[in-house]
């Protein structure tokens, strides 16, 4: 048996949620930046995809180390695959910043405002895509961003073309509008996702098995983690099987980073055997002792 170290991605973030982090991260980021990353959370500064980000890799990768355990996969939704890269020994932490501070700035300059994601829930995915193929146009563009659970998906388009997809839908499940202000995981970011490959550095093989969360399976080549990477933000994210993927290689416990547990509610229903917890409301030792438990097995 296994376990899984899994990241959030934007949607997660909350004002002050870096302020309690150990201060040689804040330090290493902060020096990687050339800014103070502690007036990145605010209400205000988080109003800008970049803040977003990068305190949602910073964040991950705090509560990550604090762990002081080494799992035997990572896997991240979004932002959150850079600081799995990160914790696998793949990618390192200052060039991960800066990393995710041009991408956070390229999205966000890619479309300023008029767009965004929203999630459907209670509706199944072959209904979304359906509604999909008739309301999307040049004119409203609209997208399938996320395949999360059976009955939850995510779509990534103009604000009008979201408008319409949940008047469609009224009274047959919910359409709830994202705190993201990007069209993520769609052909909407091909040109963003083109810019950050050419600044992309050289990665290392992975040292922890990391999944990817758009193809669903592990990645080990350092060429194809770094393509992974810099071309999440265009390509659909399937949470679901990715987290399929690891309960059949034998994943029995899976631990989600903070902030928040979103990706703990979704992984519950794959995991019929085995623990399913996030960090935010249990202690460091028992998530410490879970991990130090499922090595044993694991031998």
């Amino acid at each position: 048996m296994s376990s899984l170290l899994v990241f959030p991605g934007q949607g997660a973030q909350r004002p002050g949620m870096l302020q309690s982090l150990p201060e040689p991260v804040l330090e290493e980021a902060s020096d990687a930046l050339g800014e103070n990353v502690r007036l990145l959370d605010s209400a205000q500064a988080l109003a800008s995809t970049r803040a977003v980000q990068l305190c949602l890799l910073i964040a991950g990768t705090a509560h990550a180390r604090l762990l002081a355990r080494t799992p035997d996969y990572v896997a991240g939704l979004s932002i959150g695959a850079y600081p799995a890269a990160v914790i696998a020994g793949a990618l390192d932490f200052a060039q991960a910043v800066k990393l995710v501070s041009l991408r956070g700035e390229l999205m966000q300059n890619a479309y300023p405002h008029g767009y965004g994601m929203t999630a459907i829930i209670g509706v199944e995915l072959s209904t979304v895509e359906t509604l999909l193929a008739a309301i999307h146009s040049p004119e409203t563009p609209v997208y399938l961003a996320n395949i999360n659970a059976d009955n939850q998906s995510v779509i990534a388009g103009s604000d009008e073309a979201m408008k319409r997809v949940a008047a469609r839908i009224k009274g047959n499940g919910i359409a709830k509008r994202l705190a993201v202000s990007v069209p993520s995981h769609c052909a909407l970011l091909a040109q963003p996702a083109e810019a950050l490959a050419q600044a992309f550095v050289p990665l290392k093989a992975p040292r922890i098995t990391y999944l990817s969360s758009t193809r669903a399976r592990p990645i080990h080549n350092p060429e194809h983690l770094r393509d992974d990477l810099a071309f999440n933000m265009c390509r659909v994210v399937d949470w679901r099987g990715t987290v399929q993927s690891a309960y059949e290689r034998g994943v029995r416990l899976q631990i989600e980073v903070p902030p928040g547990a979103v990706l703990t509610g979704l992984s519950r229903r794959v995991f019929e055997q085995g623990t399913v917890i996030a960090c935010e409301g249990a202690r460091l030792d028992t998530l410490q002792a879970l991990l130090e438990e499922e090595e044993r097995r694991h031998r």
